[in-house]
């Protein structure tokens, strides 16, 4: 089986790019940096290393790579033949790589019906229904139509924390031991072959926010108080006690949420919670706050993790003013080599945080939510 794999970075080979090769794909990774092409094309495996206490390295073999900028044409190619192809690029950056999926997916489809599966394992709600957009604006009618016979694009949940890292090797990556990715099956072509080590749903929304409400929401509202009180890395700002205790506040209010919105029990929810902030606290990863925390733009915006939960309590009656406080923590967010935080900040002392705020969270300043995000910035400030 063949796999086409976009993004050879540390989610890539320590995530997907893992658990596809151990399922029996022969992964061919697409990636703009030449020397992680290079080098998996010369040595066609790599070491993957686990986080835990006894640090376990695992060989991720029968592995290749191609240039997204030299090697389009190929890469077409690989699609066209492919059994499944995936992503782990970052949800902004499915529009650059949409061309030559299109282009593999038209090439496929003028000679053969065999079943094609288009995942994106983003940090976003409906990432793949985003690629699939942005891939049918590229096609030509009859290849829409043959594509919407034999081609799916089934929403995923992904996650594990992969923080940023160098080595020696350059395709070597150390990850968490906890990992899950969840497909949703109802959106997948019948008769598909599972991989081994995936969850397949009929209904993925549930699993997505919790995911989605639960770690990234808990990892960045860690990065912004965490960066407020001066800590360098997530770890850090865990081992504060006080500190830990707002994040499992911010936690407590998503949890209302969704237990109430999707029926998770509430005993199992909170035991969930308590797993998330233990592996935040990992003693074995190095995770930066700038890392965590980068990109506030796009965690401030309106269907993100963030905004869309704290809307959400609002509606419900429930509470959201842990939300809002990370909310503030994101706009004194100062890191001057991040584009988002120059941005924001810039956009703060132009327009005032209050007009800043709707600017980019889509609520006005007549909201209750909007008022409260104010009130915890004039507090943090």
């Amino acid at each position: 089986m063949k796999a086409v794999h976009f993004g050879a970075g540390n989610i890539g080979r320590g995530f997907i790019g893992l658990l596809l090769s151990q399922a029996g794909y022969e992964v061919c990774f697409v990636d703009v940096n030449e020397a992680f092409v290079s080098q998996l094309q010369e040595r066609r495996e790599y070491p993957v290393t686990l986080a835990s206490e006894g640090q376990e390295t695992v060989i991720v073999k029968n592995v290749t790579a191609l240039s997204s900028v030299t090697h389009a044409e190929e890469v077409a190619a690989a699609i066209a033949e492919a059994d499944l192809v995936t992503t782990a690029v970052g949800v902004t950056i499915l529009k650059h790589i949409a061309g030559v999926v299109a282009e593999g997916i038209r090439r496929r489809v003028a000679v053969s019906t065999a079943p094609l599966h288009v995942i994106a394992c983003e940090n976003a709600i409906g990432g793949s229904a985003q690629l699939k957009e942005l891939v049918y604006a590229k096609l030509d009618g009859e290849s829409r139509t043959k594509a919407d016979v034999s081609v799916a694009f089934p929403n995923a949940a992904v996650d594990r924390i992969v923080p940023l890292q160098q080595h020696e090797d350059i395709l070597k990556v150390v990850v968490e031991p906890f990992y899950e990715w969840v497909i949703d099956s109802s959106q997948m072509i019948p008769g598909y072959v599972p991989v081994e080590g995936v969850h397949y749903v009929d209904n993925l929304e549930p699993y997505i926010e919790r995911k989605l409400f639960t770690v990234n929401t808990g990892h960045c509202s860690a990065a912004y108080l965490g960066y407020l009180r001066g800590y360098e890395t997530i770890q850090q700002a865990m081992a504060d006690e006080a500190l830990t205790a707002q994040v499992r506040e911010v936690l407590e209010e998503t949890g209302a949420v969704l237990i109430q919105k999707h029926g998770f029990d509430e005993a199992q929810h909170s035991k969930y919670i308590s797993k998330i902030l233990e592996r935040f606290r990992n003693p074995a990863l190095t995770d930066e706050v700038s890392r965590v925390g980068r990109s506030p733009l796009r965690k401030l915006s309106p269907n993100d993790r963030l905004v869309s939960p704290a809307l959400q309590a609002y509606d419900r009656g429930l509470g959201y003013t842990a939300l809002t406080r990370s909310m503030a923590g994101a706009l004194l967010f100062e890191v001057k080599d991040d584009p988002e935080a120059v941005e924001l900040q810039a956009a703060i002392a132009e327009l005032g945080a209050e007009a800043a705020v709707t600017k980019y969270t889509g609520i006005d300043a007549d909201h209750e939510v909007h008022q409260s995000i104010m009130s915890e910035y004039a507090k943090l400030k």
